[in-house]
């Protein structure tokens, strides 16, 4: 009897999101028996029905609503849009059902069975699942992908059952338009409701426990949001710490640590998320989350037990749906062949939807010099580019940081409407081999003109000509 033959499946993943989703779409593709559990009702996590794909479709919707309010034609018509926050969620559940669908077709034509329930680990390689109808049923695998996910880190002292404290999952279920909201929590979530809410005319306090914004970011970058934050009216204070939180029935009091007391219609509770580690057995074989839920793992995503990988939100950073889909991808491939592709997910670029877009691939101005590494910096300024003076989105940046001597890119960094894919051109010419005088590609290449992507022939000779 072969090893394979030992078990009822060779893999055996938990969890629908993108991570699981990689994992076992790329392990059918190996010919690997694959196994996926999800214990929510529909596949997809929380990627699909509470974090990315909600919260963006959310986004566009109130992006929509204030370009036509902002577009003189129509304000000339006299039209003008009045949508309440739940109209505007409402766009997002067909965006979801949508996604539901095309992802459950996948597990389908790929012939991955999918079994929903919460699957708890037995040892170390049987599993036991929880069904929803009661049943229970016990599986065996050769090896698992733990792709769990993540859930908003709920402090204990702040009730979240008040009708208007929040997390990021909860706010979107909100029944109303505030005309104020404290976001307790200045990361990538709390940046982003933050435009939101201010794209609404709502007035929005920002609490950052940190000295800056997005302090992983490029300095400049993080610099350009602050301002173009506060110029909109967002009133931001760095550096503070909750002491309680007290719900009335009118509205929330934040009460700081400094002193301060801050009172809006809600709280946005942004701060810090947990992984969904709990109820999977996993003291029964040895692994001990930490104290935010997440697994540790090894560079090759595997944990103390080398069959057992975990990818995702459920290790912590960079907490990307796309890096978990790729890390998925990844384990799988290095489950079957013992090596993987480690350029999949060295350069995972970050997208950040705040109004503007954040976008960035490789080292920051911050990294480079305490690394000693000889640098230049290429600029172009959106509001220099026929294109989007046409679109009236001027504000923003697109940077590029290059090796003086062998004007190899070293980092991509980009401000501004549609950063997120304007990024893309510059991964494609990072990703290359050989990438000495990869400057010169951007120098040399022919852009469509009127373009965004033009901003990276700017960019370049902006750089190039620091050099002479």
């Amino acid at each position: 009897m072969t090893e394979s033959a030992k078990f009822d499946y060779d893999l055996a993943v938990i969890g629908t999101g993108p991570g699981g989703e990689g994992a076992a779409m790329q392990g059918n593709k190996q010919d690997l028996r694959v196994l996926a559990i999800e214990r929510y009702v529909k596949i997809g996590g929380g990627c699909t029905h509470w974090g990315t794909i909600p919260s963006k479709a959310l986004r566009y919707a109130i992006f929509q609503m204030t370009e036509a309010n902002a577009n003189p034609m129509f304000r000339q018509a006299g039209i003008k849009v009045h949508l309440t926050f739940p109209q505007l969620r409402q766009s997002a559940r067909n965006v979801i059902e949508k996604q539901v669908d095309m992802r459950r077709g996948f597990y389908e034509r790929n012939q991955v069975p999918v079994v929903h329930g919460q699957a708890r680990f037995v040892d170390e390689h049987t599993l036991e699942i929880d069904e929803p109808n009661g049943c229970q049923q016990r599986v065996t695998a050769r090896g698992f992908v733990i792709a769990c996910g993540s859930r908003p880190y709920r402090p204990p002292g702040v009730d979240f059952n008040h009708p208007r404290v929040f997390d990021s999952d909860t706010i979107l279920d909100l029944g109303f338009t505030p005309h104020s909201i404290t976001i307790y929590g200045a990361g990538v979530v709390g940046c982003e409701y933050t435009s939101m809410f201010r794209n609404l005319q709502c007035k929005v306090n920002l609490i950052n426990t940190r000295s800056r914004l997005l302090e992983f970011l490029d300095d400049e970058i993080t610099d350009a949001l602050s301002y173009h934050m506060r110029e909109r009216g967002v009133l931001i204070r760095h550096n503070e710490e909750c002491e309680r939180v007290e719900p009335l029935a009118d509205g929330v009091v934040l009460h700081l640590k400094s002193g301060k007391q801050l009172k809006t219609d809600i709280l946005l509770w942004a701060n810090g998320r947990t992984g969904n580690s709990d109820n999977l057995g996993l003291e029964t074989i040895g692994i001990e989350p930490n104290s935010r839920g997440q697994i540790e793992v090894n560079a090759e995503f595997q944990t103390k037990h080398p069959h057992i990988y975990a990818v995702g939100d459920i290790i912590g950073w960079p907490s990307l749906a796309s890096a978990a889909y790729v890390q998925g991808r990844y384990v799988s491939t290095h489950f079957m062949t013992g090596r993987g592709d480690t350029a999949l997910v060295r350069d995972i670029p970050t997208g950040i939807y705040t109004s503007p877009e954040i976008s960035s691939l490789g080292k920051t101005e911050r990294e480079l010099t305490e690394a000693k590494i000889p640098y230049e910096i290429g600029h172009a300024q959106f509001k220099s580019l026929a294109r989007a003076q046409i679109t009236g989105r001027t504000t923003g940046m697109l940077k590029i940081l290059f090796h003086r001597e062998t004007l190899e890119i070293l980092g991509i960094h980009c401000f501004g409407a549609q950063a997120a894919e304007i990024i893309h051109i510059g991964q494609a010419i990072m990703s290359q081999t050989g990438t000495a005088n990869s400057l010169l590609y951007f120098i040399n290449t022919t852009f469509n003109y009127p373009t965004m992507a033009e901003a990276y022939r700017v960019a370049a000779l902006n750089g190039y000509n620091r050099l002479f």
